[in-house]
């Protein structure tokens, strides 16, 4: 039977914790989120961390704790991401794969982010890209928009399949100034991506969560989800724990007779090194 796998994303960088206290934000909140959120269907977490005073940042000794925490107690594959915050230099950002990930976002070009501006120029990916290449760490490319599609042609192109041999791919959508979070454009983007995607999943951001997931499921796409993305279940509900995310996750995928791929399953599909 086919399987979908569930990636989620806990923190991010945009919500402060005192806007949201269920926010993960230190090691042992996260470790405690990532052993939960492989019980209730996830094989991959997307990692931001913060600060002793909860604030973003690429450090990269917290990085290396995180990863080594989150592998000694859990199976899940360890992305890290190499976006940060908006405001992150190029070199924190490149200097994320000293860490040793299993895997890390690479997004793939620039794009407005709400009132800001995520800058992810060409030299910048090239150079990241080549990188995951060299410290055989695997990339997933994030996809806001179908000018990144494009882009992504463009990579495969001129520097050949990443790390592994498989091209996995993240469409975020929903974010203002992104590509919008509706079957519509996920189809659009679904049908523009390169011949040699192997898989693809989808993220939607705030309330096009739903949408973007059930749509994801019908074109035979897998799921990313978590509080990075999203804050509520449904409105005047908000989200206590990233495991109700990813419990909802899963029980949609189950419905769609798609259930949720264990971490060794996820590992197989996007060619990951076992532990």
């Amino acid at each position: 039977m086919a399987s979908t796998l569930i990636t989620v994303a806990p923190t991010g960088a945009e919500t402060a914790k005192a806007d949201c206290p269920a926010l993960p934000t230190t090691l042992d909140e996260l470790v405690e989120t990532a052993k939960r959120c492989e019980a209730a269907g996830a094989a991959m977490i997307h990692i931001h961390i913060r600060d002793g005073e909860h604030r973003p940042t690429l450090d990269l000794g917290r990085l290396t704790d995180t990863v080594a925490a989150v592998r000694e107690n859990t199976a899940l594959i360890v992305q890290l991401s190499t976006g940060g915050a908006v405001t992150d230099p190029y070199e924190d950002r490149l200097r994320v794969l000293d860490a040793a990930p299993d895997s890390c976002s690479l997004t793939m070009g620039t794009v407005n982010f709400g009132d800001d501006v995520f800058m992810n120029p060409w030299p910048f990916v090239t150079q990241l890209f080549q990188l995951t290449q060299e410290r055989e760490v695997v990339p997933e490319f994030e996809l806001f928009d179908l000018g990144h599609v494009a882009a992504l042609h463009r990579l495969l192109d001129k520097y050949g399949l990443p790390y592994g041999g498989r091209v996995h791919c993240d469409l975020v959508m929903g974010v203002p100034g992104g590509m919008p979070g509706t079957a519509d454009a996920l189809v659009a983007a679904v049908n523009a991506l390169p011949g040699a995607v192997t898989s693809w999943s989808a993220t939607g951001i705030g309330r096009t969560s739903l949408t973007v997931a059930l749509a994801a499921l019908a074109k035979g796409g897998n799921l990313r989800v978590g509080m990075e993305d999203t804050l509520t279940l449904a409105k005047g509900h908000p989200v206590t724990h990233n495991a109700e995310l990813v419990e909802r996750a899963a029980a949609l995928a189950t419905l769609a007779q798609r259930p949720p791929m264990s971490p060794d399953e996820a590992r197989d599909l996007l060619n990951i090194k076992q532990r």
